[in-house]
């Protein structure tokens, strides 16, 4: 498995960070760019979780359980996906910044091919 991980900072706030990274609905792809021709079903929702299923319309897909129960943390599991094997996935880990209204990213990603 291929692990990489990268640090960033940026102008947007932590809650509203979070809220893009959980945003499954119709606005999600005006927030990711790279949303042309992808499509996002919301399998089941709790409280802190959510389990949904993305794709493209090059019939690529993957079955994700994204949790937000730990603060200041949002994790992506891929729990089934025609391209990648399950415990693939993203952590993102984030902290505010010392300059208000910034937020310290942390994102590791660890990918292998199914």
């Amino acid at each position: 498995m291929t692990t990489v991980h990268i640090r960033q900072s940026t102008t947007v706030s932590l809650n509203r960070f979070v809220a893009a990274l959980i945003n499954f609905g119709p606005g999600r792809g005006e927030i990711f760019a790279n949303g042309h021709g992808h499509w996002v079903r919301v399998n089941v929702r709790g409280d802190t979780w959510t389990d949904v299923t993305e794709g493209s319309s090059g019939a690529r897909w993957e079955r994700l359980r994204c949790d937000w129960s730990e603060l200041n943390v949002v994790r992506l599991t891929t729990i089934d996906s025609n391209i990648w094997r399950p415990e693939s996935g993203w952590v993102y880990s984030l902290t505010p910044a010392r300059t208000a209204g910034r937020t310290s990213t942390w994102l590791s990603c660890a990918r292998a091919a199914a």
